[in-house]
């Protein structure tokens, strides 16, 4: 769903009017945008997200326009990489395109990596660090921290967690709260947000935290969230998990619609 929102708002953002431009158009218009990718059905919105940031990069090569055609290939060559192992018994054609749209996508990232290694741009400085273990840019972007680009940002708040939890858990903590803080209403938050919170909470004991980002997590679909070891720890408490219940439910309703406030102690 959120996929295919991004879609959408892609389309509007090309035209600037009610009428989007769709995939034929763009496809019409600058055919190889859509010639070297797969020819099937798989990777459906993958394919569309990758051919309409294509064309927005075309028309306007900014690094923030770059930086969202990176993660849209990086996405799309996750998926096709996947489908490329299905060999298709009647049509080797299909088998073949899906290599082909894998290929495109290696050569595409590679040279979005090559265009931007003089970026200030944090969304690419951490790619060029977390995919290329590109020093520099870890150097940059830490350099950026307290830029309203990186303060205000969700994306960039959980970038940054994923660094600090090797060696600061309660710094780790605080922008974990503040990508849920800066989630914005409709929008699932990345699983490992919820993932990592638990792990983080159980490491310090922090059992009732750790039981309500658990139940959090669950009502967002999350599979494989042990729960019992916690509750039978709080049991053993004397705690009362309904009072529990009540508090994840209203903090997955305020994540949800975009009012979540971070607390002041974890």
């Amino acid at each position: 769903m959120v996929l295919r929102a991004s879609v959408l708002l892609t389309m509007l953002a090309l035209t600037g009017c009610d009428e989007p431009l769709t995939l034929a158009q763009v496809c019409k218009e600058t055919p190889g945008f859509c010639s070297d990718l797969n020819k099937d059905s798989h990777c459906k919105n993958e394919r569309s997200v990758v051919i309409l940031k294509r064309y927005t990069e075309y028309k306007k090569p900014t690094d923030e326009n770059k930086y969202q055609l990176l993660k849209g290939f990086e996405s799309y060559n996750q998926c096709i990489t996947l489908a490329a192992k299905i060999e298709h018994k009647k049509l080797k054609s299909k088998t073949t395109s899906r290599i082909e749209g894998q290929l495109t996508s290696i050569k595409e990232m590679t040279r979005l990596y090559q265009d931007t290694q003089k970026t200030n741009h944090p969304g690419l400085l951490y790619y060029h660090w977390s995919r290329n273990s590109d020093q520099s840019a870890l150097n940059k972007l830490l350099a950026l921290e307290n830029d309203k680009s990186v303060t205000q940002s969700a994306e960039m708040q959980f970038f940054l967690a994923s660094y600090y939890i090797k060696f600061d858990d309660e710094k780790t903590i605080d922008l974990l709260y503040k990508t849920l803080e800066l989630n914005k209403k409709g929008i699932e938050p990345n699983p490992e947000v919820y993932t990592s919170l638990i792990s983080l909470f159980y490491k310090h004991d922090k059992l009732k935290h750790a039981y309500i980002f658990s139940k959090v997590a669950q009502m967002s679909g999350i599979e494989n969230i042990d729960l019992l070891p916690i509750e039978h720890q709080l049991m053993s408490n004397g705690k009362n998990l309904d009072s529990f219940d009540t508090l994840a439910q209203q903090t997955y309703e305020q994540i949800q619609s975009g009012e979540f406030v971070s607390p002041r102690e974890f």
